[in-house]
């Protein structure tokens, strides 16, 4: 069981070192301010969860076997990703101010909106489903129930992804200093918006 464990969490710190969508707007949250940035972690990692119990019920299966169902959603999760990118760098175009102290644009953004933009990213990513069918299951101790194991898991899984990513946002945090630098935001916001509007464009053309 340890070392399973120990498997688990090893394959837990490479998916989450894998660049992604998740990490570059967790990173683009937390220029705006730590608390932001923290509630975007925690609303991507709701989304781990709740791909991981569907996982465990088996529901991400009727995703696999229906390719109308797999294609609407890669076409939402596209969409999404390319309206963050937009509005990056939109943002990135008309923020001409440095952060103030303590403030930041962040305070214009409700904790909620944080959480949600996290948590919308996760689920709209039809991937992030499929890859939690093929992952879970492979941890799940032989001749342990099933249902209840890949459920842990997914809250194992969560957990350990909110203190991973967690060090991104102190590292941005810590920099506060070079990154409140208008020209330097503003370059970091171009760059991560361009991003997520690749990605988006990436999934929409990935049948």
């Amino acid at each position: 069981m340890f070392s399973t464990l120990l498997a688990f969490l090893g394959a837990c710190t490479l998916i989450a070192a894998s660049p992604g969508p998740s990490t570059v707007l967790i990173i683009r949250q937390s220029l705006s301010s730590r608390r932001s940035g923290l509630l975007t972690v925690l609303g991507n990692e709701t989304g781990v969860f709740v791909w991981g119990v569907v996982a465990a019920f088996g529901l991400t299966a009727l995703l696999t076997a229906s390719e109308v169902a797999y294609d609407a959603m890669r076409v939402v999760g596209a969409v999404v990703l390319v309206v963050f990118g937009v509005q990056t760098l939109w943002h990135a175009r008309h923020t001409r101010g440095a952060m103030d102290d303590g403030g930041t644009r962040a305070e214009a953004r409700s904790g909620w909106a944080a959480y949600r933009t996290g948590l919308l990213i996760n689920l709209a990513n039809p991937k992030a489903a499929i890859f939690a069918m093929s992952f879970l299951p492979q941890f799940v101790p032989r001749g342990a129930p099933q249902l209840p194991a890949m459920v842990g898991l997914a809250a194992l899984w969560a957990v350990y992804e909110v203190g991973y990513y967690s060090v991104y946002v102190w590292f941005v945090g810590r920099m506060r200093t070079v990154l409140s630098r208008a020209s330097v935001r503003r370059r970091l916001e171009q760059v991560s918006g361009g991003v997520l509007l690749l990605l988006g464009v990436r999934l929409a053309l990935d049948g």
